[in-house]
C-alpha cells in the first residue's frame, strides 16, 4: 500500500482505493481478478464536465452532496438554519490487505467519518461501512444516509440483475438494461418486504457470462438500492437505509455506525456471483453451518388454525414414518387463537387443546424420534388480547389517527425498551419451559403507523425495532445454542444478511405450489446459500401456474435446500407414504453435499433446461436436481429427445459414474448431461461419483 493508494485482497479479487492529491474524498481505482488495479484505472475519467462538477463524475466512494451535488450523494447533513453541503478533508488512514479504516473530518461542522472496508476471510465479498462521529456543538440532521457507494465500469451500458416480488411470489429474477439514468428498488414497510429483495448485480450489456458485480444490505428495516449510468460509461451503486422516519438527528458526541453493505464479484456472471454470495453466507453461519439441518413436518398446511393433541399426534406419526426429524406445530396453539383475529400477545398454552398437558404432548412427540419445534409471532399483536387491553400504548400508533389493521394485527413498537424485554422474555421463556429445539419466528404485516404515542421528539422507530430484533436473536442463540431458529415474513419479506448472520434457515414464500415455487427458489439461489432455503412437499397448486406436478417432482424441489414435508400426510395412500420414504432416505445421503456443495444454475424455469448442481466440496460427488417445466397434458407436447444439462466446474480428465454409465468431465461440460422426459418423469435426482 501507498501512502494514499491502498489494495484489500479477497480470495480471487482485489479492491483497491486512493484519496486523490486534494484530499476531498475517497475514489475507486479498482475492483475485480487479483492485478487488475495494475496499468490505467478501468472507473477513472478525465473528461470534461460542463454544468456538473469533478466530484459527479468521479468514482467516489462515499460522497457528501457537496462533492456529488447533482449526481446524488450517499449522505446529506442538514445544520439547523438548514446549511448543507458539508464538505471533509482526508485525516488518515490504517489497515492492511484484510481491512481498511479511511477517516475524513469536516472543519465546518466536526463531523468524522471512518470509511470501514473489510474481506471476509476466503471469499471474494468486501464489506463496507460509514461510521459517523459529531465532534461538533451543534446537532446534525442526517437527510439522507446511504451506507456505499460502488463503482462498476459499464462502457456499453449497464445490465441490471434484481428480484421482484409480492406475497405468494417472491425472488423474480429479473433485468433491465440501463443505458443512462437511475434505477431504484427498496422497502418503506419497516422490514426488507416481498416487493424487492435488497440484492443487486450489474454486468457490462455486452458480455452477459463474464464479469458481474452486485451488492446486498445487511440492514433488516426499510432500505433502498439504486443503479445510475452515466454518460461516461460509469454505473454507480448506491445503498443503505431508506430514512422512512424522517431525518436522523446526531446530537454532539454521538456515534452512528451505519449498516454494512457487501459487494461482490465474479467472472463468471450470476451463476459465479450465486457461489461468491453462498461462500460468505456459509461464513456468516459460523459453526452453526455444521448442525444438521432436520427434515421437518409442520402442521399448518394440514390443520390450520384447528391444533389439538390429537391430530397433531396423527400427523407426526405419520411423518417419523416416512423419515421426518423433526415435528413444527405452527399457528394456533396458544389461547384465544382460533383464527386470525385473536391470540396474539397471549402466549400461554391453550390447554384445551393439549388437555394431557403440553410438555406431555411434545414428551409424545420426542419418542417418535423427533425434534420438537414451535411457530411463534412475537412481534405482532391482537386487538382481542389482554396484553392489548393492559398495554395499548406498546403498538405503532400516530396520535388522533386510526391505526391499520393487517392480517387483523398490530405491530408492537419493538423499539421500546419494555416492549423488547416482553418479547424476548416470552421466546426465552418458551423454550426454558419445554423441549423445544425448532423456533418458527414469523412476522405477518409490515409498519404502517410510523408513530409512538407520548413521543416528545422524532424518533428513528425503524432503527430502534432492527436494532431490539438483532439482539433479541443473539441472545437467543447465545442462550439456546442447539435451537434452530428459521426466520418468516409471511414467506420472504425478511431476508437479508443481516438475519442470514442470524437466523440458521428462511422461510422464502408460502406459496409451495411446484411451478410457482420452482421460479422462487430459482431466484432465491442467485443471493442465498442453500443452508438458507427452507422448501417443504405440500399437495397446494400453485396461485400463478397452477399445473399439476408429480410428488417426486415436488420432492427433488424440496431437496434444493432445506427439506420439508408440509401436506396432510394423513390422507396420503400407502403408496405416496413409500414413495416420500425413499425420497427423505436418498435426501438425507445427500444433504451435506446440498448444504456445503459448490451450486451451478443451469438455466431456469422459464427454459427446457432447469437443474441445479452441487459438487461436494472434494469433487468427488456430484448431484444434479433438474425439472422438466413444460406442458403434461397429451400425446406430442413432450420433447421427444433427452434434454442435455452441460455440467460446470468438474475436472476435465476426471470420470464420474453414474449406475452402470461412465462420463468424462469434459464430456458432461461440453456435451450434457442427458435427461429423458416423459408424462411420469417429470423431475429427476442424479448423483455422480468420481470414478
Amino acid at each position: 500500500m501507498s501512502n494514499r493508494q491502498w489494495t484489500l485482497r479477497g480470495e480471487h479479487t482485489e479492491y483497491t482505493v486512493a484519496v486523490p492529491d486534494h484530499g476531498r474524498w475517497l475514489e475507486l481505482v479498482s475492483w475485480g481478478p487479483h492485478g487488475v488495479a495494475q496499468g490505467p484505472s478501468p472507473v477513472a475519467y478525465t473528461g470534461p464536465t460542463p454544468f456538473l462538477t469533478a466530484g459527479d463524475y468521479a468514482p467516489v466512494e462515499y460522497a457528501t452532496d457537496a462533492v456529488r451535488p447533482f449526481a446524488g450523494a450517499e449522505l446529506v447533513v442538514e445544520l439547523p438554519n438548514g446549511d448543507r453541503r458539508v464538505s471533509w478533508a482526508f485525516q488518515e488512514a490504517t489497515g492492511d490487505d484484510r481491512q481498511l479504516r479511511v477517516t475524513f473530518a469536516d472543519r465546518v461542522t466536526g463531523l468524522h467519518a471512518e470509511h470501514r472496508y473489510r474481506f471476509a476471510a476466503g471469499t471474494d465479498v468486501v464489506e463496507r461501512w460509514v461510521e459517523l462521529h459529531n465532534t461538533g456543538d451543534t446537532a446534525l440532521r442526517l437527510v439522507h444516509a446511504a451506507s456505499a457507494g460502488f463503482n462498476v465500469p459499464t462502457p456499453h451500458g449497464g445490465r441490471v440483475s434484481y428480484q421482484w416480488g409480492q406475497w405468494a411470489q417472491e425472488f423474480q429474477l429479473d433485468h433491465v438494461d440501463l443505458g443512462q439514468g437511475r434505477f431504484t428498488v427498496g422497502s418503506a414497510q419497516g422490514v426488507p418486504g416481498h416487493l424487492f429483495v435488497p440484492w443487486l448485480a450489474v454486468r457490462d450489456s455486452a458480455d452477459e457470462t463474464g464479469p458481474a458485480w452486485a451488492v446486498a444490505l445487511a440492514w433488516t428495516g426499510s432500505w433502498e438500492i439504486s443503479a445510475q449510468r452515466d454518460t461516461g460509461g460509469l454505473t454507480r451503486v448506491t445503498a443503505g437505509r431508506h430514512l422512512t422516519d424522517g431525518p436522523l438527528t446526531l446530537a454532539p458526541g454521538e456515534k452512528l455506525a451505519l449498516p454494512v453493505v457487501a459487494g461482490a464479484y465474479s467472472d463468471e456472471g450470476l451463476d459465479g456471483l450465486a457461489r461468491v454470495w453462498h461462500t460468505y453466507q456459509r461464513g456468516l453461519a459460523g459453526d452453526r453451518l455444521d448442525r444438521v439441518r432436520p427434515v421437518l413436518y409442520n402442521s399448518w398446511e394440514a390443520t390450520g388454525f384447528a391444533v389439538d393433541a390429537g391430530n397433531q399426534l396423527a400427523l407426526a406419526r405419520t411423518a417419523a414414518e416416512i423419515g421426518a426429524e423433526a415435528f413444527v406445530v405452527d399457528d394456533g396453539w396458544f389461547i384465544g387463537r382460533h383464527d386470525d383475529r385473536g391470540g396474539l400477545g397471549d402466549w400461554s398454552v391453550d390447554d384445551a387443546k393439549f388437555p394431557d398437558g403440553f410438555d406431555a404432548f411434545i414428551a409424545e412427540i420426542r419418542a417418535m424420534g423427533l425434534t420438537f419445534g414451535l411457530w411463534v409471532e412475537p412481534e405482532c399483536i391482537s386487538p382481542a388480547s389482554q396484553l392489548y387491553a393492559e398495554h395499548p400504548d406498546w403498538v405503532y400508533a400516530v396520535d388522533g389517527r386510526p391505526q391499520t389493521l393487517v392480517r387483523n394485527q398490530l405491530l408492537l413498537d419493538l423499539g421500546r425498551l419494555e416492549v423488547a424485554e416482553f418479547v424476548h422474555s416470552t421466546v426465552d421463556g418458551l423454550l426454558r419451559r419445554h423441549d423445544i429445539g425448532y423456533l418458527k419466528w414469523d412476522f405477518n404485516r409490515p409498519r404502517t403507523e410510523p408513530g409512538r404515542p407520548g413521543a416528545v421528539a422524532r424518533v428513528d422507530l425503524d432503527g430502534a425495532h432492527v436494532a431490539n430484533l438483532h439482539r433479541i436473536y443473539e441472545q437467543l442463540r447465545r442462550d439456546h445454542p442447539d435451537v434452530i431458529i428459521e426466520a418468516c415474513a409471511g414467506g420472504g419479506g425478511r431476508t437479508d444478511l443481516a438475519m442470514a448472520a442470524r437466523a440458521d434457515v428462511f422461510w422464502p414464500s408460502d406459496n409451495t405450489g411446484p411451478l410457482d415455487r420452482l421460479a422462487i427458489q430459482h431466484g432465491f439461489l442467485h443471493a442465498n446459500a442453500p443452508h438458507l432455503l427452507s422448501s417443504w412437499v405440500t399437495d397446494a397448486p400453485g396461485l400463478f401456474d397452477p399445473r399439476p406436478r408429480s410428488l417426486a417432482f415436488r420432492f427433488v424441489l424440496a431437496m434444493a435446500g432445506v427439506l420439508g414435508i408440509g401436506a396432510d400426510i394423513r390422507h396420503w395412500s400407502t403408496e405416496q407414504r413409500a414413495e416420500a420414504n425413499a425420497w427423505i432416505a436418498r435426501y438425507k445421503q445427500i444433504r451435506d453435499v446440498i448444504m456445503r456443495g459448490e451450486v451451478h444454475l443451469i438455466g431456469g424455469p422459464d427454459q427446457a433446461r432447469c437443474a441445479v448442481q452441487y459438487t461436494s466440496p472434494d469433487g468427488a460427488t456430484v448431484v444434479v436436481l433438474a425439472w422438466h417445466t413444460g406442458r403434461l397434458d397429451g400425446p406430442g407436447l413432450l420433447p421427444s429427445r433427452p434434454v442435455r444439462l452441460p455440467l460446470r466446474g468438474l475436472g476435465h480428465r476426471d470420470v464420474y459414474r453414474h449406475g452402470e454409465q461412465q462420463y468424462s468431465g469434459s464430456h458432461l461440460s461440453a456435451v450434457g448431461l442427458p435427461v429423458q422426459w416423459t408424462a411420469e418423469h417429470d423431475a429427476e435426482l442424479i448423483v455422480l461419483h468420481r470414478a
